[in-house]
């Protein structure tokens, strides 16, 4: 069976026994927390666990490495909304060890995406369209200091009040252990 198909069976059955009912919540997060974490598969449940995170606690906001790329991208717009919109008062920046960011080659990303049909004329387009596409598509080498990255831009973001804690963390795929990179505290 497809994966869109699989999806729609399963989908018809869990409403039809309205298991929904359990998640129901309001869109304000319960502990007016905003949490941008990487889009690693290993932390789908288990980064919730390690923070003692329910269904309706946080605005959770996903990105390849938790990077925030461009100030004025939409990660940073997810954010200023779940602060002035839905009530966050705190943001977590939460990194991983061992992330498939820090091992990123934009060389090779690109070869794929050829490989894959995207003709040169595109990418020609694009870069005289102004685009870095080496950059744009490039990793990190210490997942430490980009979450640090990650931290300085949002707490530097002009719209961002200066009461808002900005946190860096780092957490252990396996174990759920967390690390503080940045006590958002400290510097309030």
């Amino acid at each position: 069976m497809r994966n869109l198909d699989e999806i729609l069976e399963f989908n018809r059955q869990f409403v039809e026994n309205k298991e929904y009912e359990k998640y129901q919540t309001t869109k304000f997060p319960d502990k007016r927390l905003v949490v941008l974490s990487c889009m690693d598969t290993r932390l789908e449940e288990l980064l919730p666990k390690a923070m003692n995170m329910r269904n309706g606690d946080i605005k959770h906001v996903k990105s390849a490495g938790a990077i925030v790329s461009h100030p004025f991208g939409s990660i940073m717009r997810s954010i200023l909304v779940a602060i002035y919109e839905l009530n966050a008062a705190e943001v977590m920046v939460v990194g991983h060890y061992d992330c498939g960011m820090s091992v990123i080659d934009s060389s090779r990303t690109m070869e794929k995406m050829m490989d894959k049909g995207v003709s040169a004329q595109t990418f020609s387009t694009l870069q005289h369209a102004g685009i870095n596409l080496q950059q744009w598509l490039r990793g990190f080498e210490n997942v430490n200091e980009s979450v640090k990255n990650s931290v300085e831009t949002i707490k530097n973001h002009p719209l961002l009040p200066e009461s808002v804690a900005v946190h860096g963390l780092l957490i252990d795929p396996v174990t759920g252990r967390l690390d503080v990179v940045v006590n958002g505290y400290d510097k309030i």
